[in-house]
């Protein structure tokens, strides 16, 4: 008789956006080896139809506490919750996600005996919208869930070294992208006539900063933009020619991606955006806020353009078409296929779940 596979709890802030193509990808490589359970809470960016996007044998349990910041008393209860399913589902291994599960999971968890991880997914004291007070609380609150026993395991280079000003029990590793299912998605698709376009991808909220990108389609009204992805801000996206999709399916916005030509990210903080790596490896220019997690993953004038303001924007903007581009281009294609592959990601969780498991 085989051994039981070790367990592990996922405890995810917010199923939506990037963190929940992250999860779907990683829980579908590491289910055969793992007894998986997902605690998880939802936004208003989360499909209606989250729990098909996971494989069925993986039991998914909502924490609906999670949904309200700064409720001391919903906060209260979340911690009880996660406590009850802790010693429900007995896991051996617990790792969550995003802000509110680590400050939330690593203070009502620590000291049961369970091997912890905390992936912030993007700090949020980074956000320069939030004023000086908002951003001290957010880093103090980091500060003190870093005293418990849980490693944090960033998500770029940049956000682990970000860590280190936390704890020091701390590693990282790159997401990566599902590189089989991008080229399903886009194998039947051809190059077609289409004006000149330029597109991001994510929820329209502070972090993906829509006033910046309102800003460089308003300096170039001749050309297209598209922000695939909706959220509350998108009242600030009144240029009239920026395009909003909407959320797509994974499908429509690949395809929607493949006949665009510029990807930009305006962001004022990230993790590692799975965006870019998805854009980077459909051979679209890249240009991106100089900010950490983007500037991880493209070093300027190299595989792409990291820049400062909507002036630099719209000057890498109008370099597009030069013949020079091509080469940052197919770098940042090569960079894709050789460091930042779903399965070297998949791995290196496994290995770091395998060695907490032996210890």
């Amino acid at each position: 008789m085989s051994s039981p596979k070790p367990k592990i709890l996922y405890v995810v802030q917010n199923l939506s956006g990037g963190v929940l193509t992250y999860l779907i990808n990683l829980t579908e490589r590491l289910k055969d080896s793992y007894d998986i359970v997902i605690a998880f809470a939802t936004d208003a960016e989360s499909p209606k139809d989250v729990r098909a996007l996971f494989s069925r044998d993986i039991p998914m349990v909502r924490i609906e506490t999670f949904e309200k910041e700064g409720n001391l008393l919903k906060e209260s209860t979340a911690r009880s919750q996660l406590r009850e399913l802790v010693e429900k589902e007995h896991p051996d291994l617990i790792h969550m996600h995003g802000y509110k599960a680590g400050k939330i999971g690593r203070k009502a968890l620590d000291g049961m005996g369970i091997p912890m991880f905390y992936t912030p997914h993007g700090y949020m004291y980074l956000s320069e919208t939030r004023n000086i007070l908002s951003r001290s609380l957010y880093r103090s609150n980091e500060v003190s869930a870093a005293r418990t026993d849980c490693m944090t395991i960033a998500c770029s280079k940049g956000e682990f070294a970000e860590t280190l000003g936390l704890t020091r029990n701390a590693t990282y590793i790159n997401n990566g992208l599902d590189i089989a299912s991008v080229n399903e998605a886009i194998k039947d698709l051809k190059e077609e006539e289409h004006p000149f376009t330029v597109f991001t991808i994510g929820r329209i909220n502070k972090q993906k900063n829509p006033d910046l990108f309102n800003e460089i389609a308003m300096a170039m009204p001749d050309v297209k933009f598209v922000w695939i992805g909706d959220g509350m801000f998108k009242y600030k996206l009144i240029a009239p020619n920026i395009e909003v999709t909407g959320w797509l399916s994974r499908e429509e916005t690949l395809k929607r991606a493949f006949a665009s030509d510029v990807f930009i990210l305006t962001s004022l903080w990230e993790g590692l955006p799975i965006s870019l790596l998805e854009a980077m490896y459909l051979k679209k220019l890249c240009i991106v806020n100089d900010v950490v997690g983007s500037r991880d993953v493209i070093t300027n004038g190299e595989n792409g353009y990291v820049v400062n303001s909507a002036a630099a924007f719209v000057n890498a903007i109008h370099h597009a078409k030069d013949p020079e581009t091509t080469a940052l281009i197919e770098h940042a294609y090569e960079d894709i296929c050789s460091n930042y592959s779903i399965e070297a990601m998949a791995q290196g969780y496994d290995a770091i779940y395998q060695d907490a498991l032996k210890k």
